[in-house]
């Protein structure tokens, strides 16, 4: 399977190693509009390198493309994949407004392409391990659930983070994960609550979501820490609890930080040296929905459901006031 990557940043080569490393697909093309990252990229990969997205289409003509794209080029570059008849693996979110998801949406449906989205932690072991003891109801009936997901201001690196259209802030790029983590293990919203303060480097949001069955659930994020990156889990029910800690989980634990161009670290990828990285778990379970033609574990609509939470919770944080939803993330009218 012929593959491309719009996008040579830090999860632009996060893409290519898994990609590289996978059987039975074959990494075609690479493009950065800033050249020298793709030809860096190509040159481990072996790949072609470009400088734009639409000379790689016309050229390697791939089956399926990969968007590492900042978040506000998303839309527009699901659409035109989709008008070329690519399937798509697009990383989180989908776009930053409902809008525009949905517009994606159609327009991959309406050229008979799939769509992926990058809502990696679903493939985390312990994660995974989460949602099958919640729907197997092991826990119980679903209490109080706490996810955090902390570390430094991606903003120090590549500047468009500090850019809240650009971005969507701590909420829509990083919150969006134990967002979508949330909605999948614990079903529809009845409410979200939002404390937001902004300082210098940093972001940090506190989201109370409210769900229809009764759940709560505590997001804590945070743009700005000094320490390394790091994210925690906890759901409590009527039958029992269950924990996870990204600094306790493993027996051995590997940190490869991502250098911007500039020498600043601007991701960090925890891994265990005894099984392949979430993220090539994710690409790889894409791969085999496009062979097998079935419908992914993250479809499009979670993405979308996410995304609107996200946006929700943006706007409580602004106004004071917890956003209500109806039904199937209907907004209830403002009283």
């Amino acid at each position: 399977m012929r593959i491309a990557i719009a996008g040579c940043g830090g999860m632009g080569r996060v893409h290519a190693g898994e990609f590289a490393a996978m059987p039975g697909v074959e990494l075609v093309g690479v493009c950065d509009i800033e050249f020298h990252l793709a030809k860096e990229l190509a040159a481990k990969t072996g790949a072609q390198a470009f400088s734009t997205y639409e000379e790689m289409m016309s050229i390697v003509k791939p089956e399926v493309v990969s968007l590492t794209l900042p978040s506000y080029l998303h839309k527009e570059y699901i659409c035109r994949s989709a008008q070329l008849g690519v399937h798509i693996i697009c990383e989180k979110p989908i776009s930053l407004t409902e809008e525009d998801a949905r517009e994606a949406i159609s327009t991959c449906e309406q050229h008979g392409v799939k769509l992926f989205l990058g809502h990696v932690v679903r493939f985390f072991p312990e994660y995974a391990q989460i949602k099958e003891a919640v729907n197997a109801g092991v826990l119980g009936r679903m209490g109080v659930v706490h996810l955090k997901r902390v570390g430094s201001h991606p903003g120090t690196a590549r500047e468009w983070y500090f850019d809240e259209e650009k971005s969507g802030g701590v909420i829509v790029d990083l919150m969006i994960h134990d967002i979508d983590f949330a909605l999948s293990t614990l079903g529809e919203p009845k409410s979200v609550y939002t404390l937001r303060r902004i300082w210098e480097a940093s972001d940090y949001a506190l989201i109370t979501l409210v769900f229809q069955n009764g759940a709560v659930a505590h997001l804590e994020g945070y743009w700005g820490d000094p320490g390394n990156f790091r994210t925690s889990a906890e759901y409590a029910g009527s039958g029992g609890i269950i924990r996870a800690d990204s600094e306790k989980s493993r027996s051995v634990t590997i940190r490869r930080s991502r250098l911007a161009p500039e020498g600043q670290r601007f991701a960090e990828i925890p891994e265990s040296p005894l099984q392949h990285s979430p993220y090539y778990l994710e690409l790889e379970h894409f791969i085999t929905c496009i062979r097998e033609n079935r419908e992914s574990t993250v479809t499009p609509e979670d993405a979308c459901r996410a995304l609107i939470v996200a946006n929700a919770a943006k706007e409580s944080a602004v106004t004071g006031q917890a956003v209500h939803f109806g039904h199937r993330f209907v907004r209830e009218a403002q009283q």
